[in-house]
């Protein structure tokens, strides 16, 4: 059973948020009009040793940190905002506890992402911040689905493993079926590594891609939940497949509409990790953040 933990009212909606990573907007209104986001994706390092030769933030061994226990319009956030933490891998920050902890305490629901490598090296950490509520959501990107991750990632209620369109392939995917797993299926990014690794791999990443459309409506099936980013529900043409209805219900708006990016490592905000206009943090609230967020959704 879901339980509420908390609410707020963001410009004409309010919003409500539950244990399980269940998001709610209502509004009397026809549109969704936000002041604020509802929730910011942030790269808190670029340091990495996963060696992912199509990682759109081109982390490394030898990536910086960023400076998150001293960015000033952090303060200005609203209580229940979402943060999704991610990197390089965000263990290796030397501040990434104390930053979950300095979230806690004011009101922020956190989740992080980590390569497959990291989860099973650190999965006495990832369940101390599960056990003491310093992250909500557990993302997991996939590297091979041996059976002792599928054990180790069910351990976790509110663990999601993460695919990309066009890296998954059928043979892959099947070893995740009838495990009960939740799924977020990211699409392809032709940005930082991603797009030279594109030009090399352009003709297997487009199979894979136009077999998950084919298949997608029988993958579901095979999990207790299937999510998708912006770009993969492009890629995939997923309003194709659902009615009008479930489209309004369960679409959450475009990129920049609720959300936004934030790049700790060099101190830049922008509409989503892949865009290429880029702008310096400002000294004053998230609010005014946004509405240059906003602005660059209408350019």
């Amino acid at each position: 059973m879901k339980n509420l933990i908390g609410s707020y009212k963001n410009g004409n909606y309010k919003v409500f948020l539950f244990d399980d990573g269940t998001m709610i907007r209502h509004t009397e209104e026809n549109v969704y009009r936000s002041e604020f986001p509802d929730s910011i994706d942030i790269k808190i390092t670029n340091k990495c040793d996963g060696s992912c030769m199509f990682c759109h933030e081109k982390s490394t061994p030898e990536g910086s940190h960023g400076k998150i226990l001293d960015i000033p319009f952090l303060n200005s956030l609203h209580p229940y905002t979402q943060l999704a933490i991610g990197g390089g891998n965000v263990m290796e920050h030397p501040d990434f506890i104390p930053f979950l902890i300095w979230c806690k305490e004011k009101n922020l629901i956190t989740s992080i992402t980590l390569n497959q490598k990291h989860f099973m090296e650190n999965l006495d950490t990832v369940r101390y911040l599960v056990d003491n509520k310093l992250i909500y959501g557990l993302g997991v990107s996939l590297v091979y689905p041996t059976q002792e991750f599928i054990d180790a990632v069910k351990k976790f209620e509110n663990s999601v493993i993460h695919v990309i369109a066009g890296i998954i392939s059928s043979s892959i995917m099947e070893k995740l079926y009838n495990n009960h797993l939740k799924l977020l299926i990211l699409g392809y990014k032709r940005f930082g590594n991603g797009k030279q690794y594109y030009e090399l791999h352009r003709s297997p990443i487009d199979l894979n891609i136009n077999w998950l459309k084919k298949e997608l409506v029988n993958i579901i099936k095979e999990f207790n939940t299937v999510s998708f980013d912006n770009l993969a529900i492009s890629q995939l043409n997923i309003k194709d497949i659902l009615s009008e209805d479930m489209w309004d219900k369960f679409y959450m708006g475009d990129d920049g509409s609720h959300t936004m990016y934030v790049d700790t490592v060099n101190e830049q905000f922008a509409v989503s990790s892949t865009s290429t206009v880029r702008h310096k943090y400002l000294e004053e609230t998230i609010e005014d953040m946004f509405k240059i967020v906003k602005e660059d959704c209408l350019k």
